[in-house]
């Protein structure tokens, strides 16, 4: 027995996959906005125009020769390997993670032995993108970002 087709049914038909369609489109950039941590630069424009400067202090801080490297110890305190970094320098980090909800730690280190710095407090289990600064006594600065897992 077959049922025949009116306007009434494609009407019906037509605003149901709309309907669909829409829901999931909705849904989808719910999730998008959700899961986004921010932008990288506010106006690429003006970060062209900086572009140059930032390669000439990538070049200088190159020429410092300080180095250092991260690890997370088994109770979430970062530990910081570093070389030919001065003695008395100050150095702190801030922890983001790179997905999700935002959420930013700002992280202050002390000296165990020479050129061992250990985070006073902890970082919380997953994935984080921290950005070091080290600032030695004359006032000379280096800076480095390092994604953790």
């Amino acid at each position: 027995m077959r049922r025949e087709i009116t306007g009434k049914h494609m009407a019906i038909i037509i605003v149901s996959g709309f309907g669909i369609v829409m829901t999931v489109n909705l849904l989808m950039a719910t999730l998008a906005i959700r899961g986004f941590g921010g932008v990288i630069v506010e106006n690429s424009y003006v970060a062209s125009q900086n572009f140059n400067g930032w390669l000439d202090a990538a070049q200088r801080q190159k020429a410092l020769g300080w180095s250092a490297s991260v690890t997370r110890s088994e109770h979430g305190h970062l530990l910081l390997e570093t070389s030919s970094v001065p003695d008395g320098s100050t150095i702190t980090a801030v922890a983001r993670r790179p997905l999700g909800r935002p959420q930013t730690t700002t992280l202050d280190f002390f000296e165990e032995p020479a050129g061992r710095y250990v985070a006073t407090r902890p970082l919380g289990p997953g994935r984080w993108i921290v950005r070091l600064r080290i600032v030695s006594p004359d006032r000379r600065s280096w800076a480095s970002e390092e994604r953790l897992p």
